[in-house]
């Protein structure tokens, strides 16, 4: 028997590389330091904030606005932050490379009988293009995007939202991953076990094997 009821699978950074990496290089070709134009672009993202990135992944604004919005702050601090020029770098970047070994962990914990969710800060305009990349419908048992529910990362209740949505698990029977610690870290507050998934990715899978006793 799986030594955990559910794993929660964040989507960017755990099936596909790191949009935080492709976005910190970009800003670096541009003589902006990396973090600094990373946070411009999406804001204090260990936080739940008005930023306009964080308004988009609530499904609050559309895409042109929050561009807008990003604009306009970046030029208060001195820098020309483009939110479209940084999403065309994260997409030549290989943004939507899937990592088939994720791919197969999801199905092997499904044939142990271990329940799965897709938990995801994304924007509803990017729909089209993420949700054909991986079979939905077969890896998991709820899919839970921050725009569609209204809630992000790292607010705790998109959590108890996933948890609530795979049949009631608690918290403490389920398993998160995730590319961003500030996320792990709101994951394990609420009694989970958090999966940080770095570059290489495969360090978290053994984590997460051994999380569930295989």
């Amino acid at each position: 028997m799986p030594e955990l009821d559910a794993v929660l699978f964040d989507f960017g950074g755990v099936f596909t590389p790191s949009p935080f990496t492709a976005v910190a290089d970009y800003g670096a070709s541009l003589g902006i330091e990396p973090g600094r134009f990373v946070e411009a672009v999406f804001g204090p993202y260990s936080e739940d904030t008005d930023h306009p990135w964080h308004r988009v992944e609530r499904g609050e604004i559309p895409l042109l606005e929050a561009r807008e919005g990003i604009l306009a702050l970046g030029r208060e601090q001195g820098m020309q932050v483009d939110l479209f020029g940084a999403l065309k770098a994260l997409a030549e970047a290989g943004g939507g490379a899937v990592r088939e070994p994720m791919v197969s962990c999801v199905r092997e914990l499904r044939g142990q009988g271990v329940r799965t969710a897709l938990v995801t800060n994304n924007a509803a305009e990017f729909a089209p293009a993420w949700r054909p990349l991986l079979p939905l419908d077969e890896l998991f048992d709820a899919v839970i995007d921050s725009s569609e529910v209204g809630l992000r990362k790292p607010d705790r209740r998109i959590y108890e939202l996933a948890l609530e949505r795979i049949g009631g698990v608690e918290a403490s029977r389920a398993a998160f991953l995730d590319d961003y610690e500030g996320n792990v870290s709101a994951a394990v507050e609420l009694g989970l076990h958090g999966v940080l998934v770095g570059d290489p990715f495969e360090p978290a899978l053994a984590r997460l094997s051994r999380l569930i006793g295989a």
